[in-house]
């Protein structure tokens, strides 16, 4: 059994599908494959959840719309629109998501969230199952919140692991048979829907690949593997042909995009390894990540993430920062859905630079500011470089504000003002 994870970008129009029965064709049958919402659409449908959160249903319904409009163009052109059990269910997806759109708004904005962005995978593994089985790739579709079940943490299920093995394993006996079904996206004991934290279609990739025992766990992208830095941001990078898991588990941590940060740990768990290939020349080798690992330090890798905030934090009595401080604002930081990705304290001060959406901002500033005094830049970088080689930035940071600058033997960390 192989497991495929295919993210938005490698289908995120009807060539892009097509790409794909091109890339399963071969006779091999024992495969699971995961797929992602097409293109934008999580993107798109976060509109939709801000707008409904803020009361705007007439705007959200519009917004969602366009979502519709843009999968309907995709299955058209793919040749599905005559197919009147397809139509019948792709309907019904949408007058599920318009339900509860049009229902009383929930002030549990976590919660709405996750029932709103999940119809993303829901429509595009209905249209790619569909269009499979239409040309002779025969498939069965799951439905993954049957098969992932996880606490009711909204945004960032907590993942029930043997539940999830039993169910996986129930629904895939036949071994000879291709089993489609969504990434990101699972159930908790209400049977409430509940995604694992933004971009985790790899996660429950890997979670598949654990339960199943997987020869291999394949990640499809758009770049011809691993890579030492975003080709989108960066004007020269280098493929990395071989790391370990402890360095696949390093460079996601510090967000690294190519890899989700919890995809690692159940693969390494049971030593499967992970491939990351084109989906664009799908016949070339890749990059893997194992045990074995290759010279992990032989190629200096820079991981850029934009859009962060940067907070710092001091107790209004002026009091030492404790280890009691510490877990007040971690649990803080947990229910406000803050994903910190640096931290750095003194005696009266902890600050964090963290990854947070944009309306829930204010809610966390109000909520630290009740026993804390709080200072915050919107809008920062995170710059790291992984087995640096000097100390000079890229040239496109140079001249950026440095606000707060790490260093160990082998990262440099900086938080840029743009």
């Amino acid at each position: 059994m192989r497991v495929y994870k295919f993210g938005g970008a490698s289908v995120k129009n009807a060539d892009a599908v097509i790409n794909i029965k091109e890339i399963i064709k071969s006779p091999e049958t024992n495969l699971v494959i995961l797929i992602s919402a097409m293109d934008k659409t999580t993107n798109n449908l976060e509109k939709v959840w801000e707008l409904y959160i803020n009361n705007y249903t007439t705007g959200s319904m519009k917004e969602l719309d366009k979502t519709i409009v843009f999968h309907e163009e995709i299955y058209t052109k793919l040749n599905l629109k005559s197919n009147a059990v397809f139509i019948s269910n792709f309907n019904a997806l949408v007058k599920e998501i318009k339900a509860f759109l049009c229902a009383p708004n929930s002030k549990n904005h976590a919660y709405c969230y996750d029932q709103i962005v999940s119809y993303g995978e829901l429509f595009s593994t209905l249209i790619i199952s569909t269009y499979l089985n239409a040309n002779g790739i025969k498939n069965k579709w799951l439905d993954a919140r049957e098969l992932i079940h996880t606490s009711s943490h909204h945004q960032e299920g907590r993942v029930s692991w043997e539940k999830s093995k039993q169910q996986i394993l129930s629904k895939t006996k036949n071994q000879n048979t291709i089993f489609i079904t969504q990434g990101f996206i699972g159930s908790d004991q209400n049977k409430n829907t509940t995604t694992l934290g933004r971009e985790g279609s790899d996660y429950s990739a890997a979670i598949f690949a654990w339960a199943l025992e997987a020869k291999e766990l394949v990640i499809w992208k758009d770049v011809p593997g691993l890579l030492n830095a975003d080709p989108k941001v960066f004007k020269e990078t280098q493929k990395i042909d071989h790391i370990s898991y402890k360095e696949a588990i390093e460079l996601s941590y510090y967000g690294a995009s190519v890899i989700h940060p919890k995809t690692i740990k159940p693969l390494q768990n049971k030593g499967i390894p992970l491939t990351i290939r084109s989906f664009i020349d799908f016949t070339s080798k890749g990059s893997e990540i194992n045990n074995m690992g290759g010279k992990d330090d032989a190629v200096t890798s820079f991981i850029y993430k934009p859009n962060q905030v940067l907070i710092s934090i001091s107790p209004k009595d002026f009091s030492f920062i404790l280890e009691d401080h510490m877990s007040e604002l971690f649990g803080i930081f947990s229910k406000a859905g803050l994903k910190v990705h640096l931290m750095q304290n003194s005696a009266l001060s902890f600050s964090v630079c963290a990854y947070i959406k944009t309306p829930l901002i204010s809610n966390l500033i109000d909520r630290l500011s009740e026993k804390y005094l709080v200072k915050y830049n919107e809008q920062v970088d995170l710059l790291t470089i992984r087995h640096y080689q000097n100390f000079n930035l890229p040239e496109f940071l140079a001249e950026k504000e440095i606000l707060l600058e790490q260093r160990s033997r082998s990262t440099i960390r900086y938080v840029l003002k743009k």
